[in-house]
């Protein structure tokens, strides 16, 4: 029997836009939503719906996901390094604009950000994302639709 899927949420930097298309998704299919972040969140008190604080430090909630993520699992990240690790891991890895990170376009952005990284820390300003809006609400929104579907059996 394959385990049940599950989603995490890096969520110390989410978006609450993401946070509440969360929480409605997990309410509507009744798949666990988990909530990982070194500070409290205000989150409603579902069944579907679980928070895990970590201590602050380096990669603290990054460390649990992976270490208690399954390959039928959903992690919901900007964080690259850590959508590779759930990659490695088999498992799905999302970013809050609805861009899918997969095996064939994680290196490339581990790449990427690693030089903005170098551009960054020798003094180049590199300007930053684009404001998070309503077509990234909806790409966001989409992609995770089509994943509970596939997942649920409703595709």
């Amino acid at each position: 029997m394959s385990p049940t899927p599950r989603v995490w949420i890096d969520a110390d930097a989410c978006p609450t836009l993401v946070r509440e298309i969360v929480i409605r998704a997990a309410r509507r299919t009744g798949i666990p939503a988990i909530f990982v972040a070194n500070h409290p969140l205000p989150l409603p008190r579902y069944p579907e719906v679980q928070f895990r604080r970590v201590s602050a430090g380096f990669d603290v909630a990054d460390n649990l996901i992976v270490r208690e993520l399954t390959a039928a699992d959903l992690v919901i990240t900007q964080d690259i390094p850590l959508a590779a690790e759930v990659i490695a891991h088999g498992a799905a890895a999302l970013g809050p604009r609805g861009e899918w990170h997969t095996a064939e376009n994680i290196r490339a952005r581990l790449n990427m950000r690693d030089f903005m990284d170098t551009l960054r820390a020798s003094g180049i300003h590199t300007g930053g994302q684009s404001a998070w809006g309503p077509r990234e609400r909806q790409a966001f929104a989409n992609a995770l639709d089509r994943w509970l579907c596939r997942v649920t059996g409703n595709a």
